[in-house]
């Protein structure tokens, strides 16, 4: 019994690592492309405020998974 926890482990760290990163790309994706759109409207400025939000939600989503890789990273090292 011990022996299969120690296989869920790995296998659950990876499903918890998916879902993590999911909501890192997703989140910022969402809230500032529908942030941008609604400016959009706003200011008669189609498509420009959107295609900003898009460019800004990628920009947050890579620092963020690059803050999650090298923190992964550095627990596996310890």
């Amino acid at each position: 019994m011990a022996e299969e926890n120690k296989k869920k482990t790995p296998f659950l760290k990876a499903i918890s690592l998916a879902w993590d990163l999911g909501y890192i790309i997703a989140v910022p994706l969402v809230v500032l492309a529908i942030s941008g759109r609604l400016l959009d409207k706003k200011f008669d400025s189609s498509p420009v405020l959107l295609l900003t939000g898009i460019i800004l939600a990628m920009i947050v989503s890579g620092i963020l998974t690059f803050r999650k890789t090298k923190k992964i990273l550095d627990e596996a090292k310890k």
